[in-house]
């Protein structure tokens, strides 16, 4: 290729060979002068086990921070947290402006850019159907089905061609709320001709094509009417024509909604400000919830993914302030489980049957609908865009090579299957790899921002593992114990497998090592340190079989 030609490139910072944390770069211009705009800045949630302390987990944008002069804009898709997450904590690198819809406006400013301390973002609101130029970029928002309202895909016009970038979607004829998925619209698109489609693999796994939004309205309105006690539903938060079939169902029972949890207040409004919710009768909140008849109440809550501090969890727990269900009361699960949270979901479900609590999810009823395209609705994207290129996106491994699979099962003549960090060049030429750069994870740990190198959460891990030893000690200017070792430990048991205990046998170990030091030795802190801190985690190691972290002070006396 010659050097300084324009090219167009693909670089996945987030969002291919995972679910969540949403980040993709494009890029225009000459090989080191690129133009680049950023589609979407999400978030990902921190595993408790491999992950202790840390909630969400951002992209490393790191790349792009370096060149940030060259950076135009941040376009975002849809107001899911996987897609505008990151944007309050990772703006501040960046300073460009952030281009979404009202209602994904309206989610930001009331969410995080709220918070104390968060930065000025410049946000310019665009209309779903609205098409403007960012550097070489012509954009256009396209309105698609998803399981939020304002959810868009991307047309990207360039000189080199269009890219159609679907971000989340689906097909629903009957969405309840929100916009259909045009098949007129993406046909027109693909008679204007597609270079790559950039698509959603989320649901590949799935055959056909899935239930719609009104199907599922129907279904909860029978199953709120039948109910002869109290109903719970819990559901994302953001799902507004969901939030809005619960509302319905519960005006036609001739119930009060009462509605539990921050982010789903928030959510609703957010959707009034922007005209949902039509119809909708006025709410109370949870602490009017044991002042209602039982067989008059149906609560809205937030907690479907099992987070331990929201609505469900602490109601399940028999923490949550002012809601707690009882026997013949019926919980329904509107929402199907992101991976990873199977265990703190189940945890929650196994507590409410405990306790007499009728559970409704998914696998029961129809209660839930995907926000993703099953294979059958892929099929068609395809067939109405008719790409030289497809790039699958928005998924695991599986789902991506699944998607690959079906590409080139279609006749797409050119698939490439890629992954975070790795830049795809869409033109001109063969689609092809020419570039990887680092492409890593950002920690947010409480108020801070830290990437896979720092050592705190090696050592957490390492903690709930084995616990931790810490042991004072003073010595005197002949090298003698001023006193005895003060001893404290965390995380270890209590007695070993003969019943002694474990702090007599750190004691011992202590006297032990201590007592066999040469006294010319015992005079050296750092040497009585690394001593004893080997001597106990051996003697822990012996007995119990985990060798304990192990922290020691000498002082002088």
């Amino acid at each position: 290729m010659t050097r300084g030609k324009d090219e167009l490139v693909f670089l996945p910072l987030g969002g291919l060979g995972e679910i969540g944390m949403n980040a993709a770069l494009y890029g225009f211009g000459p090989p080191r002068q690129k133009k680049w705009i950023l589609i979407d800045c999400g978030m990902g949630f921190g595993s408790e086990e491999s992950l202790p302390g840390i909630d969400v987990v951002y992209p490393d944008l790191k790349f792009i921070e370096a060149q940030r002069e060259n950076l135009l804009g941040v376009i975002i898709t849809h107001a899911h947290e996987d897609h505008i997450g990151a944007i309050a904590d990772l703006w501040s690198n960046l300073k460009v402006p952030v281009y979404a819809t009202p209602f994904a406006c309206g989610l930001l400013e009331t969410r995080k850019l709220s918070e104390p301390g968060a930065p000025k973002v410049e946000l310019r609101v665009v209309k779903p159907g609205q098409r403007f130029d960012v550097g070489p970029f012509n954009i256009e928002y396209i309105p698609v089905s998803h399981s939020i309202p304002e959810a868009n895909a991307l047309a990207l016009r360039t000189p080199h061609g269009l890219v159609v970038h679907t971000g989340d979607w689906k097909l629903d004829a009957a969405p309840y709320e929100g916009a259909i998925t045009s098949p007129e619209t993406f046909s027109k698109l693909g008679d204007e001709g597609v270079l790559a489609l950039v698509c959603d693999s989320t649901n590949v796994l799935r055959d056909g094509q899935s239930p719609t939004e009104t199907e599922v309205a129907e279904s909860l309105a029978k199953l709120i009417a039948a109910s002869p006690h109290r109903v719970a539903v819990t559901t994302f938060a953001s799902n507004v024509a969901r939030i809005k079939a619960v509302a319905d169902a519960a005006k036609k029972c001739g119930r009060k909604l009462v509605v539990v949890g921050r982010a789903i207040d928030r959510v609703m409004m957010v959707a009034e400000e922007c005209g949902y919710l039509q119809g909708v009768d006025e709410y109370v909140s949870g602490d009017s919830f044991e002042k209602i008849p039982r067989d008059k109440v149906v609560a809205l809550l937030t907690g479907s993914q099992g987070e331990p501090r929201a609505a469900m969890a602490r109601i399940a727990d028999k923490t949550h302030p002012d809601v707690r269900f009882a026997s013949g009361d019926r919980v329904i699960f509107s929402a199907r489980a992101i991976p990873g949270n199977e265990r703190a979901i189940g945890k929650i479900i196994n507590a409410l049957v405990r306790d007499g609590v009728e559970v409704i999810t998914d696998g029961q009823q129809l209660v839930h609908v995907s926000g993703h395209p099953r294979r059958g609705e892929l099929e068609r994207m395809y067939g109405w865009t008719r790409p030289q290129i497809a790039v699958p996106a928005h998924g695991e491994d599986l789902h991506l090579e699944e998607h690959a699979k079906m590409a080139k099962g279609l006749g797409v003549p050119e698939v490439a299957s890629i992954r975070n960090g790795q830049m795809l060049r869409l033109a001109p030429g063969p689609a092809e790899v020419i570039d990887e750069v680092g492409a890593g994870r950002i920690f947010k740990d409480g108020q801070l921002l830290t990437d896979g190198s720092d050592r705190a959460i090696a050592e957490r891990r390492k903690l709930s593992f084995a616990g931790i030893v810490s042991i004072g000690i003073a010595i005197d200017g002949r090298g003698d114990l001023a006193g005895d070792p003060i001893i404290e430990t965390m995380g270890l048991p209590v007695e070993t497998r003969n019943g002694h205990t474990l702090e007599g046998v750190i004691e011992r170990a202590v006297d032990n090592v201590f007592s066999g030091l040469p006294k010319p030795r015992r005079r050296d802190p750092e040497t009585v340190e690394d001593a004893v801190k080997r001597g106990v985690r051996a003697a822990v190691n012996g007995v119990w079989g985990k060798k304990p972290a192990c922290h020691v002070m000498v002082v002088e006396v």
